[in-house]
């Protein structure tokens, strides 16, 4: 009986394997504030979010470093669909990421200035404070990178309240959301 046992397991190890393996919960994750520095002139470029919603990872918009004589509120004039016109604050751009470990793939990307839909895939640096963006037309090999930084959660406190709108809850550290307020306990009075 013991080698029929051992027979499985030398099978099914490899298979189990070759299919992935579940996300290590030690693992660092890309949700969380991410800062965009363009390659060709150092200069940041904008801040993102990255959020899980029902099982798949998106990117949003949070806070723009226009150039001047650029738009200050530019619009997603030449977009289609639901985010045709809609201000690049607080947009959507990543959609639909799937997590594998480090790497998020079969995702989509949108370029606010041209309109245009990109795959894209994400790779999470094994520290969890880089993150590799590309987008790509058909195969991976024909894409670019950009180059993202994490930030830390006290930077959340800069993000202008319009962002946050498009966010899911979960995507706000808690010391970010705003308190309920307290109400003041009402004065006994005697009944006469």
């Amino acid at each position: 009986m013991r080698p029929h046992i051992a027979a499985l397991i030398t099978l099914a190890l490899p298979i189990w394997w070759l299919n992935g393996h579940p996300v290590n919960a030690q693992e660092p994750s890309a949700t969380g504030l991410w800062q965009q520095i363009d390659a060709d002139t150092g200069k940041k470029r904008g801040w993102f979010v990255i959020a899980e919603r029902n099982g798949a990872y998106e990117g949003t918009i949070v806070k723009m470093f226009m150039e001047p004589g650029e738009d200050p509120n530019p619009v997603c004039d030449k977009c289609t669909g639901d985010q045709q016109g809609q201000p690049w604050l607080g947009l959507t751009i990543i959609k639909g990421m799937q997590r594998k470990s480090l790497d998020y793939e079969n995702g989509k990307i949108l370029d606010p200035t041209t309109g245009k839909l990109w795959s894209a895939e994400m790779h999470l640096s094994p520290d969890g404070q880089d993150l590799t963006v590309r987008g790509f037309l058909g195969f991976s090999l024909l894409g670019m990178n950009q180059y993202w930084k994490r930030l830390p959660d006290t930077e959340y406190r800069q993000i202008e309240p319009a962002a946050f709108k498009s966010l899911p809850p979960s995507a706000i550290p808690a010391s970010m959301l705003p308190k309920a307020p307290q109400q003041k306990a009402q004065p006994k009075t005697k009944q006469q």
